[in-house]
């Protein structure tokens, strides 16, 4: 029995416990990430495999280089345990693909003729549902859109999906390779499943895992526990940005194998808007260490669906609006089927979690005012680098972002005019060219080398005013040093200076809308107050404080810590610091704390007081502000919700009260129910196998899927429940994200359930 659909809050994600353990190695990589290695049965299995496992391996040093007959390649797993739920805390669990090109190519599984290729295959293994997802996500990793008949459904004229396919074919030397051609799978089920060497594996409950080897066991968990994520492997520090005009923001120049960088990406700020150039892994600690919330991100521009450009696209979905979704329809389609496989939602619910504003290719679109062309560039799967530009005083300021771009010597290997041939035009290459060579005010060159990454010394004679050499994990050598530049993590290329406060216009906006009908002439009274800013790990106010001044916050992430808890919310840019304790001059009941540079407008407690009564709002504010500090204690709510989607939540809300022992029937009723006071019991087959406490939502497969739950809520005791509409849930992707994974990790407790009373 659990008290929550979601991991306990005293579960260790990444505990192990060794029974005995001299012929069985096991390693604490990472919260969520365990290695257990038998030398006897040459089994190395990477347990768990989150965004930038591979990286976390290097750092423990369990990849390294080695040599065998004069042949250089690296040591590291041959194996991956997948977790039981495909979503944690929000984030992917299960992303094999770096760790299968590790195997295959840099330990040199696959490579002919190398003293690593034996004939034997990388295995993934777990619940069936997890393997299969995985075998279709690491195909469409491999090759994005698979057939012509896909292209063209995605918009692609026919006779450019002819050449693209012909291009992808050649990548793929010849043939769309299915992925058990590459790739051993075993099904973990009721029992023990065997593994090479005889070892073995069976699963004890959700996501925990007993190892055997002639009679010694091991044992890993896999579970994240409530509140934590996956760690970052590389320190990325705090940086206080100024929202600009334009500029870059260059927040990441390694790639998917630098363990001491963030992959390849940026970060565009134009008019004061905040716009990212590709999500890769840990996105989140990116964002957070540059003092940007998750709420501040108006638009995401996507290159290809790689995994280092592509798995931090959840930390998107934690928005409470949709974020705007900028890419050629034909990346858009091969994103899309990508993500579909790693969860269960739909290729088309993709536009439930942004907001999708199509581009045309090797067209300048314009963005308000922002102009951006997208160019084809060759590589395996669909591909786009970018060209920025807007106007200013003697024509444009321009920034090129080209990731994943190939070098020209490869290119031209490619060449073939005959059209029943693998490969590129003549046409096309000299098109390729030409656009890659395109001058820009700053460009930012991919040049990881090998079959499809660029070559600096491609643009020896590049006339752009600045390169900037990124998406390698190599030292640079003297000639790529005389080429580019480099751009440390929150380094910024100011482009076009601002010249008014976007703060203060922030501010503004802020406040009129959560104050409607209220005077011009009074919002600025709130706003005539000065922008204060609050270090990293700073306090704002300590619990058992009074509230002397409300803080909104503009920029910047604070979290709130309460004691005897381990809850904790996350605030962002709207949001404000000790309303409620303020409005009630009661001593704060928790901690407030910056998180990242944090800028806030601070407004004196008494006045904000007054400010209420005077436009006589008095009865709102108070009955929003004990509502919105309720959602601010919640798991579904309590983070990246600003002041208005709380308010929009707040308003359409309803209670809904229970005797003690009363069933509710949630069939058919479109709403999320919140447990505000009280308890709910789930009940499956007459036993309780969960409590839902306050704070606890439930009917998620009702809102999400239109789906009857399979078990029944009854009060433990008298409870009240505040409805959401489910219209209103499911218009905050955070929420809806947020659902989904309680969906599917509590339907799998429930078919857990199921199967060990039939086998019982």
């Amino acid at each position: 029995m659990t008290n929550t659909g979601r991991p306990s809050p005293h579960t260790s994600g990444g505990r192990k416990t060794a029974v005995a353990g001299s012929r069985m190695r096991v390693v604490a990589v990472s919260p969520g990430i365990s290695w257990v290695e038998v030398p006897e049965a040459d089994l190395r299995v990477l347990c768990g495999c989150p965004a930038d496992s591979v990286k976390h391996l290097i750092k423990r040093g369990l990849i390294v280089p080695t040599e065998r007959g004069g042949v250089t390649f690296e040591t590291g797993p041959n194996a991956i345990l997948l977790s039981d739920v495909s979503l944690q805390n929000g984030a992917f669990c299960n992303l094999s693909e770096f760790p299968i090109l590790q195997m295959l190519y840099r330990q040199g599984m696959i490579i002919p003729g190398h003293p690593n290729c034996s004939g034997r295959k990388p295995l993934i293994m777990g619940l069936a549902q997890q393997v299969e997802a995985q075998l279709e996500y690491v195909q469409r990793g491999n090759y994005g859109l698979l057939s012509e008949a896909e292209m063209m459904a995605a918009g692609v004229p026919s006779d450019m999906a002819a050449e693209w396919m012909r291009m992808k074919l050649r990548f793929a030397f010849g043939a769309i390779r299915q992925p058990r051609d590459l790739l051993d799978t075993c099904v973990i089920a009721d029992g023990p499943a065997i593994l090479p060497g005889g070892v073995t594996v069976r699963r004890l409950e959700l996501n925990v895992f007993e190892f055997a080897f002639d009679g010694e066991t091991t044992t890993v968990d896999l579970n994240l526990a409530m509140g934590r994520t996956y760690q970052t492997p590389y320190h990325l520090g705090y940086h206080d940005l100024e929202r600009e005009y334009f500029s870059i923001v260059h927040s990441g120049e390694g790639d998917g194998w630098d363990p001491e960088r963030a992959a390849m990406s940026s970060i565009l700020m134009f008019q004061g808007k905040v716009y990212l150039i590709d999500a890769g892994p840990n996105i989140h600690a990116a964002l957070q260490a540059l003092g940007i919330g998750v709420q501040e991100v108006e638009g995401i521009f996507h290159t290809h669906c790689h995994d280092d450009h592509f798995c931090g696209l959840t930390t998107l979905f934690r928005a409470d609006h949709r974020i705007k979704y900028y890419a050629v329809p034909a990346v858009r389609a091969s994103v899309a089927k990508k993500l579909a496989a790693l969860t269960s939602i739909t290729e088309d619910s993709f536009g439930e979690y942004f907001e999708i504003c199509d581009l045309e290719l090797a067209a300048w679109n314009d963005i308000e005012g922002l102009e951006v062309r997208p160019v084809f560039s060759p590589h395996p799967v669909e591909t786009t680098v970018f060209h920025f530009r807007t106007p200013w005083e003697d024509g444009y300021r321009s920034y090129a972002h080209m990731a994943d771009i190939v070098s020209l010597d490869v290119l031209g290997q490619m060449v073939d005019d005959d059209e029943t041939r693998h490969g590129i035009t003549s046409e096309l290459m000299m098109q390729v060219r030409q656009d890659y060579l395109v001058p820009a005010d700053i460009k930012k060159l991919d040049i990881g080398g090998g079959l499809i990454h660029g070559c600096a010394e491609d643009f020896r004679d590049d006339a752009s005013g600045k390169i900037i050499l990124a998406h390698t994990a190599l030292p640079l050598t003297r000639v790529q040093k005389s080429i580019g530049s480099g751009a440390p993590f929150g380094t910024v290329d100011a482009m076009i200076p601002p010249y008014q406060e976007y703060r203060q216009r922030s501010a503004h906006g802020y406040l009129a809308a959560y104050f409607p009908g209220v005077p011009e002439h009074q919002i600025r009274i709130l706003l005539n107050h000065p922008v204060v800013t609050f270090n990293p790990e700073s306090i704002l106010l300590r619990e058992g404080s009074n509230c002397g001044d409300i803080h909104l916050i503009l920029t910047g992430l604070v979290e709130t810590i309460e004691p005897d808890s381990d809850h904790n919310a996350t605030l962002s840019a709207g949001a404000m610091v000790g309303e409620s304790y303020a409005l009630s001059g009661d001593p704060s009941r928790e901690t407030f704390r910056a998180l990242s540079f944090v800028r806030a407008l601070r407004i004196p407690a008494l006045l904000y007081r007054s400010f209420v009564e005077r436009n006589q709002m008095s009865e709102r504010i108070w009955r929003l502000s004990d509502l919105r500090n309720f959602f601010n204690h919640t798991w579904l709510f309590g983070e990246s919700l600003s002041n208005l989607s709380e308010v929009r939540i707040a308003e359409a809300s309803e209670p809904y009260f229970l005797a003690a022992g009363e069933e509710i029937d949630t069939a058919g009723r479109d709403f999320v129910y919140l447990v505000r006071e009280g308890m709910m019991e789930r009940h499956v087959d007459g036993s309780v196998v969960e409590y839902c406490g306050i704070g606890e939502p439930f009917n998620e497969s009702e809102v999400l899927f239109g789906l009857t739950q399979p078990w029944r809520m009854v009060a433990g005791m008298r409870s009240e429940l505040l409805m959401v509409p489910g219209a209103v849930v499911r218009d905050i992707p955070v929420a809806r994200w947020k659902l989904l994974e309680l969906h599917q990790r509590r339907m799998r407790t429930f078919f857990s359930h199921r199967q060990q009373a039939v086998a019982s």
